[in-house]
């Protein structure tokens, strides 16, 4: 089975609260970039264990600790699924808040469900792929998202994007989900995200932030740059998404759009 797991931004990220376990309460519309993804292929095989291989962008973890490989153990335990050879053709870059590694596993388990003949509804998918990440449950729906909780509570939003494209930027440097938290400073917004986003895209830059951008910003002045530098060639909304270093940019115009491309290879209708 060959899947296509694709990447999401984050349009708005509010950092509410610190949990007792540890975690953050957030809200954020998780929104899919079909245009970019990895591509996965799963075989059964003979055997008790799974065979894993990853071509492309190299990642950053061993083998063995791929969302890929905990994706199979989960639904091996739970479910009793046989071994299978994965391949990872990955193409989204990783310490990138764009949920490479989410996507890819909740393919998995999808697949897997599949091939496997598990029948699984929704909520059972979501509930496994959230015990994964905090991104992973958005993959099991895949479209426009109001993310609650550590972003497994989704409730379906309608967003008027059509004929917008989209920009992204993607800075040399990374920022690890750790680092991204230790800066922000979680509250409670004054008024909700999904009523902001209500307001037309043009007022959005006002309104519509993402919690880590003051302290990642700080620390990494290039990602700060590359939102400046698409605000400054006619987006009509920028942002970095999730806990970065992508930051992407919402142009009405195409041309304008493609100014951006001597910078980034990343150019999508939304």
């Amino acid at each position: 089975m060959k899947l296509r797991a694709n990447c999401k931004i984050n349009i708005g990220l509010d950092v509410i609260r610190k949990r007792e376990d540890g975690y953050h309460d957030l809200q954020s519309v998780m929104v899919p970039v079909k245009g970019l993804f990895d591509e996965i292929e799963i075989v059964p095989i003979e055997g008790d264990e799974p065979e894993f291989y990853s071509k492309g962008i190299a990642v950053d973890c061993p083998a063995e600790d791929n969302l890929c490989l905990k994706a199979w153990r989960l639904m091996h335990e739970r479910y009793g699924v046989g071994a299978v050879h994965i391949t990872l053709d990955k193409y989204i870059p990783f310490g990138a808040g764009l949920g490479g590694g989410s996507s890819d596993a909740t393919a998995v388990i999808m697949g897997l469900n599949e091939i496997f003949e598990l029948g699984l509804d929704e909520p059972t998918l979501i509930s496994l792929a959230s015990e994964l990440g905090s991104d992973t449950a958005f993959f099991v729906r895949n479209s426009p998202q109001l993310c609650e909780g550590r972003g497994e509570i989704m409730t379906p939003v309608k967003l008027d994007l059509d004929f917008m494209w989209l920009v992204l930027v993607k800075p040399e440097e990374s920022v690890s989900t750790r680092e991204a938290y230790a800066g922000v400073k979680p509250q409670m917004p004054e008024v909700p995200l999904v009523e902001r986003l209500s307001r037309p895209i043009d007022e959005w830059q006002e309104v519509v932030k993402n919690d880590f951008e003051a302290s990642v910003f700080e620390a990494h002045p290039a990602i700060a740059k590359a939102k400046a530098d698409l605000l400054e060639a006619g987006a009509i909304y920028a942002a970095m998404s999730g806990s970065g270093s992508t930051v992407y940019g919402i142009f009405s115009d195409r041309g304008r759009a493609e100014m951006m491309l001597n910078q980034t290879p990343y150019l999508y209708m939304l």
